[in-house]
């Protein structure tokens, strides 16, 4: 099978679709296909080989489309670059020999539908006017979570042509990451102190805030917030860098990231239940990441992670709050063997979410499906 993946974002970046992107090419090409990620010719303040900097096979091939960089100049900018990159990217070979073109942007699609191609439309939030309307013309639509394929099935998209694929993590990435003992040595962390981590962005929808102010709850715990943008780091900094026991490290290669996990006491994922995609639709790669480290998880009682965990694989709180979330960092320090235990399950349960089983189930009915058609002709 032939795959053009078009994505107009700058590569690498420090947000998390550059590594969901980069690791979805890398399973396809694994499954067997032929894949073609195509980006524009973005600024990036990452200079680093992206596959390097992603830990990725070279096993698919990376083309840049030149186009100027008009991102900077907002809406009007942004839109302009799109168009100029759907345009650019159909005039290549391979956008009328591939048997499917890919992407996760429905204004990139939307460009496409009167062009006869096999449109695979991987949508990772809410429906919109443009979204929905892509996706009920296009090949196949490749949802992250249940709710999400219920949304675009309410709008419309037949629930055939609809597959149901979570985000996913590398389980054996923390076949190196030392123990805890060790990733704490390595990291400069005392050995015996109470430490809570938090790896991602620093979005109100993320609800790096709502930790924050947890952790003036529970002063004998160090909390480390790890990720975001320079932007989004410095404001953080700004408004919580002052507290005692708040450490924020920005931004780290993953290796570090992963030691920062395997460190932890816990792992707390605090996702607003104000947002529809954050509460309801959301598949974080995080999530998966925590569940295969091994470290206990603290997650809120939203539908989005209860689509994935259970009540004997971390331990929930109500969203939103921060006196709930601090109860529930207590509480995992005092009743710690059970703690360990739910983590063990979530591990066990991460084998189940790795990208060559994600490629996998989006692959196989696409391969059927092209199959049928080859035998018909």
């Amino acid at each position: 099978m032939d795959i053009l993946y078009l994505a107009n974002i700058r590569l690498p970046t420090e947000k998390a679709h550059g590594i969901q992107i980069m690791k979805t090419c890398e399973a396809f090409a694994q499954a067997g296909a032929n894949v073609e990620l195509v980006v524009p010719t973005r600024r990036t303040p990452i200079t680093e080989d992206p596959f390097a900097y992603y830990g990725v096979a070279r096993a698919f091939t990376l083309t840049r489309l030149r186009e100027p960089d008009l991102v900077r100049f907002g809406s009007i900018g942004f839109l302009s670059s799109l168009l100029m990159f759907s345009e650019h990217a159909r005039w290549l070979r391979r956008f009328w020999s591939a048997d499917i073109i890919y992407s996760r942007d429905a204004f990139v699609l939307l460009q496409y539908l009167l062009l006869g191609r096999r449109l695979v439309f991987e949508a990772h939030a809410e429906p919109t006017l443009v979204s929905r309307f892509a996706a009920r013309h296009a090949y196949r639509v490749v949802v992250i979570s249940r709710a999400l394929a219920a949304a675009y099935e309410a709008v419309g998209v037949p629930r055939a042509k609809i597959v149901v694929a979570p985000d996913a993590a590398d389980v054996r990435l923390f076949d190196d990451v030392p123990p805890r003992a060790q990733a704490r040595a390595a990291l400069g962390l005392a050995p015996e102190a109470k430490i809570v981590v938090y790896t991602g962005h620093f979005y109100a929808r993320k609800g790096a805030d709502t930790l924050a102010q947890a952790a003036a709850r529970v002063p004998e715990a160090q909390f480390i917030f790890v990720g975001g943008t320079v932007a989004d780091v410095a404001k953080f900094r700004m408004q919580w860098g002052s507290q005692a026991n708040i450490t924020i490290a920005g931004h780290v290669p993953q290796a570090r990231a992963l030691r920062y996990m395997r460190a932890a006491d816990a792992l707390v994922l605090p996702n607003s239940g104000r947002d529809n995609d954050s509460a309801r639709f959301t598949s974080p790669m995080k999530l998966f990441e925590y569940m295969a480290s091994g470290t206990p998880i603290i997650a809120s009682d939203v539908p989005a992670i209860r689509e994935v965990l259970e009540e004997q694989d971390a331990t929930f709180f109500a969203p939103d709050d921060p006196a709930a979330l601090a109860a529930s960092i207590a509480s995992v320090f005092v009743h710690e063997r059970d703690a360990r235990e739910k983590a063990k399950n979530a591990q066990q349960k991460a084998e189940g979410y790795t990208w060559d089983k994600r490629a996998k189930a989006i692959l196989d009915p696409i391969k059927a499906d092209l199959h049928t058609h080859d035998k018909r002709y």
